[in-house]
């Protein structure tokens, strides 16, 4: 590995987890003792600086404010480092992935967010190969985003999702291919990843009290219960509705529809993504063309994780001349393919 200096954020999750009475739990100081052995019979194993977060996260706690954390430790230390590393727990880590991905505008560093299955306590487990494997992608000088390392691959942090609950091969990149692999060494594929920005380095902060929900259909879910939802006070500043197919909803419902458009009207963002593993959401079926006449706007190929975080990044920024319905379809830092 090149002899360069990294900052390092661990976090907490499974990776530096060891049994307890109660089940495996984030031990502090564990971590960071293991990863010097692991940085000592390392080969050319890159320098780095770590800040252990107190308490550590189990990341089913994770909240939006830990986000702002995240960015404001990167952003101390953009200057002096060369790469960023987060260790984190696996089951909300698409989300901060995602959510760093648009808060740290004009990046022009990698930041690898990376964690395991099984801990380091266990053996055999995933998590050495996946530190070794983040710290290596965290030099590279030709890569300029948020990415995910896991089992050998490297992805996209606002294309990444979890889509596997037990497996070592946890992530996947269901709408974009993976940007590198490990194949005896490490590869990637510049023409796949971002450009180098030209504008300086920016962290942006979000507000984590925004009121935005998620909502899943499913059939049965009727008009009263969104009603009651969509129809809090103050309203919700945002909905990612994850509707049928390729954003379908049943237009048969004209209640449902009308308490979306209700929403709409009093000023909630209603992003449409598709509840299916890989596709986007279209208007191929009326089904779907019902959703945006009731106000909602196509997520197209958004994750629901990218789409909940680029609409906390967007709405907590000052309105300028393009507002958030400008810049929502706008592919700001990879999350959208091109139609």
């Amino acid at each position: 590995m090149p002899h360069k200096r990294l900052f390092v954020i661990y976090a907490g999750g499974t990776i530096g987890m060891q049994s307890t009475a109660s089940g495996y739990a984030p031990v502090a100081g564990y971590l960071p003792q293991e990863l010097a052995r692991i940085a000592g019979r390392t080969p050319g194993f890159p320098a780095y600086t770590l800040k252990e977060y107190a308490p550590l996260i189990d990341s089913s706690n994770l909240q939006p404010a830990h986000w702002n954390t995240m960015a404001a430790d990167i952003a101390a230390n953009y200057d002096s480092h060369d790469g960023f590393v987060i260790i984190h727990g696996t089951d909300t880590l698409a989300y901060t992935a995602s959510g760093l991905s648009f808060m740290l505008e004009n990046l022009a560093k990698p930041v690898i967010v990376t964690g395991a299955m099984v801990p380091l306590a266990e053996q055999p487990n995933d998590a050495e190969q996946n530190l070794v494997d983040a710290f290596h992608w965290a030099t590279e000088s030709k890569l300029y985003e948020v990415c995910v390392a896991f089992n050998r691959q490297l992805l996209r942090g606002n294309r990444a999702r979890k889509l596997w609950g037990a497996e070592i091969g946890a992530f996947g990149s269901p709408n974009y291919p993976i940007l590198g692999r490990v194949q005896g060494h490490h590869e990637f594929n510049p023409a796949l990843c971002l450009p180098k920005p030209a504008a300086p380095f920016k962290a942006h902060q979000i507000n984590p009290d925004l009121a935005i929900v998620g909502l899943k259909l499913y059939p049965g879910n009727t008009a009263r219960m969104m009603e009651h939802l969509l129809q809090a006070e103050p309203a919700l500043a945002a909905v990612v509705l994850e509707s049928f197919g390729a954003g379908n909803a049943p237009d048969a419902d004209t209640a449902l529809l009308a308490a979306f458009a209700s929403a709409a009207r009093r000023g909630t963002v209603l992003l449409n993504v598709t509840q299916c593993i890989s596709g986007k959401v279209s208007d191929s079926y009326a089904a779907g063309t019902a959703l945006s006449r009731a106000g909602l706007i196509s997520g197209q190929d958004l994750t629901p994780e990218a789409a909940l975080a680029k609409l906390y990044f967007l709405l907590s920024q000052p309105r300028g001349v393009l507002g958030w319905e400008d810049t929502l379809p706008v592919n700001l830092r990879g999350e959208l393919s091109a139609s």
